[in-house]
């Protein structure tokens, strides 16, 4: 074959070259090339080991999906969790993670009442000219109540009997949460409440310790039994059935030890707490005045009702707590909305049914800028 003996020849006819060329010195600016390949090394390497305690700093620099993973890292629980708290918690996750979707948003208006509201007129003259802005519905767990707004007509559910302190009274704010629910436009529920640590006799003293593991007495709160939340929060409410069972079994009147544990009063504020500690203000958006120091709070008659009562209610941006042990510690807390010190109050209670005119009367005249 005559291809090899070709390729020698051609091979003869290349010139040699003796010894390395000579390049010119390098122009280019060596020490920055080198720089910014470390710096690419180093957000390479920061990507794929990522560096837990520094997540949040590391989201400033890093990509979106690179935040998205570090959120996604669940934290080291202290224990080991039961197969119903790990169920629980990927429920919880997913409804937290999941967007508010509506047109034409609405809060719904539960009211948990006896029979009729003394109140009703005074509802009506809030609620006119918003008509596409709210919904209504009525927990009547004594009597059929008689209404006199068409605000309120057709809008009662079905209703149970419900015994103060005791686990039907969450039942009952659970049955108007599940009504509510039904109208997706309904995104913020108010039950017409906040949440605090009190170590005292009147609140951590009421725990029980049968509510190990799932909930632990550095996690029980005590909060009033009026609220508000939005709908990922009432949604939860509706799937939980864990730390339910837990409230309905140890939290009661009457328990080990001369106990006395109201569950509308802590199974709310210790649940959402737990779940959302973010998510939630901790303070009641519902004034009441403790100040008496009684059992109950005060009740105000007709010639209490003043324009300067309303006044000091709708001006008050602390949020006042005081603890039921010995110290009798008063603790005070700014309430802040979205970064601003506002006030706290949106609605009030204890009024008397006679104060009712009174009231129409201040609301038509009263406006708070």
């Amino acid at each position: 074959m005559k291809t090899p003996r070709a390729w020698h020849v051609r091979l003869r006819e290349l010139p040699m070259m003796s010894g390395s060329r000579q390049r010119p010195p390098l122009k280019r600016p060596v020490w920055i090339i080198a720089l910014v390949s470390m710096v690419c090394m180093f957000l390479i390497a920061t990507y794929v080991y990522p560096i837990r305690h520094s997540a949040v700093a590391a989201c400033n620099f890093l990509s979106s999906r690179g935040c998205s993973y570090y959120v996604d890292i669940p934290s080291t629980p202290s224990r080991a969790l039961t197969d119903d708290e790990i169920y629980s918690q990927v429920v919880i996750k997913e409804v937290l993670k999941s967007p508010l979707q509506s047109k034409n948003p609405k809060v719904a208006f539960l009211f948990l009442t006896l029979g009729t509201l003394p109140f009703e007129r005074l509802w009506h003259k809030f609620f006119e000219g918003h008509e596409d802005r709210f919904s209504v519905y009525v927990h009547a767990s004594r009597e059929k109540p008689w209404h006199v707004s068409p605000y309120f007509i057709g809008r009662d559910i079905r209703s149970d009997k419900v015994v103060w302190g005791k686990i039907s009274m969450v039942d009952a704010e659970r049955r108007l949460l599940a009504n509510a629910l039904r109208d997706s436009d309904n995104q913020h529920f108010v039950l017409l409440s906040d949440s605090f640590t009190d170590p005292g006799p009147l609140g951590n003293g009421r725990y029980s310790d049968h509510m190990l593991p799932e909930v632990e007495i550095k996690d029980f709160r005590k909060g009033s039994q009026w609220f508000t939340m939005k709908r990922q929060h009432a949604v939860i409410v509706m799937a939980d059935s864990l730390y339910y069972t837990k409230f309905r079994l140890y939290c009661k009147p009457g328990m080990e030890h001369g106990k006395n544990c109201y569950a509308d009063e802590h199974y709310l504020p210790t649940f959402i707490r737990m779940i959302d500690p973010g998510g939630i203000a901790n303070w009641s958006v519902t004034h009441v005045d403790w100040s008496e120091g009684k059992w109950h709070p005060k009740s105000y008659r007709a010639q209490d009702v003043t324009y300067e009562l309303l006044q000091n209610i709708t001006s008050i941006d602390e949020s006042l707590h005081v603890t039921s042990d010995v110290k009798k510690t008063t603790m005070l807390h700014p309430c802040m909305w979205n970064g601003q010190r506002r006030p706290c109050y949106l609605f009030a209670r204890k009024f008397y049914p006679e104060t009712l005119d009174r009231l129409l009367h201040l609301f038509s005249n009263y406006t708070m800028v």
